[in-house]
């Protein structure tokens, strides 16, 4: 149960991502407008994760795997490199349709080019994720809020051009985060200015309760995209559109790419991933749209081979009130309760 927002929310260095040995003033300025804004937390979300003896025994064994990992046999490490060297290939092309100048702090030398449809439909979802944060951020007041779940070496805080009051939280694996955090400070990236970045470790026992301690505010407009992210089994990414589910408001937006092999329907028949589709959001308050590369590619002037994908592309619209939304609707409620029986009592 948390008990004390407000400390829950206070600026801290702990939680800074961006510069965080030494937070700027607009920083420490718009961390205390989040938190202002922030109501209490709900004290009836439940944990979405495991329980504490089996977290326990499972960290155990995190550890002792994590002991015998380099860089050189890290699955998440690896998998997050190679989509980098795509967004790095894509800069190099005459007519890219993105440029990420980042990229390339992440590629080995001497990186082979690929052009095969992975590549191609890789980027073209990359473009269309960026089009539609921009566009639906740009379109937010006050404090916007962009939470991306990334493979940890997501460079769209840094190379896309966030408007002012803008915080992005970065779901993702912390060590694959640290690395590519200690690259891009390497090379002097920066996020724009006065817009925050803070991670969220994918480790987290309860992602939910940390979003919140970091200021995240379900009372506010928010946008949440999912690319590169691993997910290993439907189950933990229904924890993650269940998470999505209590902190989003009404009208906020969810997109990206799933694993195609998430849907249990027969590979390619898109009608019965569609129903798929329908029934996974809908249960957690989604009204969820499947998006075509091929329609995609041809509104960018490009060609994508006929063929399955190996992931879904899908844009989904919260239809559902937030947990904070629904905690302050009650609070309203009781107080204009508790003002009408005073009112009455004093008639009598």
């Amino acid at each position: 149960m948390i008990k004390n927002s407000s400390k829950l929310c206070r600026p801290n260095s702990k939680f800074i991502k961006r510069n965080e040995s030494h937070p700027s003033k607009d920083n420490m300025e718009l961390l205390r407008f989040a938190c202002a804004t922030a109501p209490p937390p709900s004290t009836s979300i439940a944990a979405l994760f495991l329980s504490n003896a089996h977290r326990k025994k499972k960290q155990r064994n995190a550890c002792s795997i994590r002991a015998q990992l380099s860089d050189e046999n890290d699955p998440l490490l690896n998998s997050a490199i190679n989509s980098a060297s795509l967004r790095f290939q894509e800069t190099r092309r005459p007519d890219p349709l993105f440029v990420d100048p980042y990229a390339g702090c992440f590629v080995l030398p001497h990186t082979r080019m690929d052009l095969e449809n992975k590549s191609k439909q890789y980027c073209i979802a990359t473009k269309f994720i960026d089009d539609k944060l921009l566009r639906t951020v740009n379109h937010m007041d006050g404090l916007k809020q962009v939470v991306l779940l990334s493979d940890g070496m997501d460079t769209r805080p840094y190379r896309l051009n966030w408007p002012s009051s803008t915080i992005i939280f970065d779901i993702s694996p912390k060590r694959v985060f640290q690395k590519a955090t200690e690259k891009l400070n390497g090379i002097g990236a920066k996020i724009p200015r006065r817009c925050l970045l803070l991670h969220v470790p994918l480790e987290s026992p309860n992602i939910q309760e940390t979003l919140v301690m970091k200021g995240f505010n379900g009372n506010r407009p928010s946008i949440w995209a999912i690319q590169g992210l691993p997910v290993m089994t439907l189950a933990s990414f229904e924890e993650i559109l269940l998470t999505a589910s209590g902190m989003a408001m009404k009208g906020c937006h969810f997109l990206g790419e799933l694993p195609a092999w998430l849907a249990e329907t027969e590979f390619g028949n898109k009608s019965s991933t569609q129903k798929w589709m329908d029934n996974l959001f809908m249960s957690n308050g989604f009204k969820v749209e499947m998006i075509s590369y091929d329609e995609v590619a041809k509104r960018l002037g490009k060609v994508v081979k006929p063929g399955d994908s190996e992931n879904i592309l899908f844009v989904a619209e919260q239809l559902r009130c937030s947990d904070d939304q629904m905690e302050t609707w009650r609070r309203e409620l009781q107080r204009v309760e508790e003002d009408g029986d005073e009112e009455g009592f004093e008639e009598l």
